[in-house]
């Protein structure tokens, strides 16, 4: 666990009216993030990914898997506007009474078998637990997400080295019912050009995750200067990215493997363009058969064996 011995001298109070809900805590500490002191943004980092566990774990279980000192969240608790850690929970609380489904993911994480020594089985339950953990985080996001993309003049999607599957993905299924769309990546130092096509009224969608890409960092940047609306993919809520966008949608990504998991990133891409396609007009659907009908026609698809 990390000392947090240069913690003891800040903030004994706050001059911040504490926030009265959960939306409220979020917005404050993703604005007061930068200038939080590295305990307090692993502690904090730590509450906003993981909402549910909060709410049902002690301080310092929770202190443990955050690798701070337990002091440290009623530091930050302080920091924040509230007596103590106690108010600051009671936030978190009432966020998981009103959201069954991290009842569920609570009950799931702790019945979940871990102790397969096969590395197959691993595997699979890791793509699994991904997918119970990511649920409960960006179902509301991915709502928020979808209606900014149905209603921007363009949409913009980057994601770079392991992210990259999945903005490609993103690109080719928004592409099969329409052309309003572009994939950022850089190709030939292209870069600066593409990102100067962003306008007030696009929606531009990143993709990054720890250790998080540079070039994604400079796509967000980009969005935001020019009053697009930027929606992150991300792992954290307080990732470089997350820090910076209008929504952000949440995904997990552990792995036995050396490689992260992106079965749950590979969901959450897949239920954003659903939900576009359920909001958007009905023309969408004819669209979608046009699509298919030319890939048909132009051979993309090899014609199957008549028996």
């Amino acid at each position: 666990m990390k000392t947090d011995t240069a913690d003891t001298t800040d903030h004994a109070g706050s001059a911040y009216a504490p926030p009265g809900s959960f939306s409220e805590l979020e917005a404050a500490i993703r604005e007061r993030f930068p200038e939080m002191r590295p305990q307090f943004q692993a502690g904090a980092a730590f509450l906003l990914d993981n909402p549910g566990e909060v709410a049902v774990s002690t301080m310092r279980a929770i202190a443990v898997k955050a690798e701070v000192q337990p002091s440290t969240f009623v530091r930050l608790a302080q920091y924040l506007g509230f007596a103590g850690w106690a108010e600051l929970r009671a936030l978190f609380v009432e966020r998981l009474a009103g959201n069954p489904k991290a009842y569920a993911f609570k009950a799931k994480s702790i019945v979940r078998r871990s102790n397969s020594d096969k590395l197959v089985a691993e595997i699979f339950d890791a793509q699994r637990t991904n997918l119970d953990a990511s649920e409960p985080k960006s179902a509301d996001q991915l709502l928020a997400a979808a209606r900014i993309m149905v209603k921007a003049r363009h949409v913009h999607i980057a994601g770079f080295r392991a992210a990259f599957s999945i903005s490609f993905l993103l690109h080719y299924l928004y592409r099969l019912f329409r052309t309003s769309v572009s994939l950022i990546n850089g190709g030939a130092g292209s870069i600066e050009q593409e990102l100067r096509a962003i306008e007030p009224q696009d929606a531009v969608v990143v993709i990054s995750f720890a250790p998080y890409s540079a070039e994604a960092v400079r796509v967000a940047d980009a969005a935001s200067a020019a009053g697009g609306k930027l929606i992150a993919l991300t792992d954290s809520a307080v990732s470089p990215i997350a820090l910076k966008a209008d929504h952000t949608i949440l995904f997990s990504h552990e792995s036995p493997s050396f490689f992260p998991s992106m079965a749950a990133a590979t969901a959450v891409a897949e239920s954003l363009i659903e939900l576009v396609i359920s909001m958007d007009d009905g023309k969408a659907v004819k669209r979608l058969e046009l699509a298919e009908q030319d890939l048909h026609r132009t051979g993309a698809y090899v014609t199957p064996v008549s028996r």
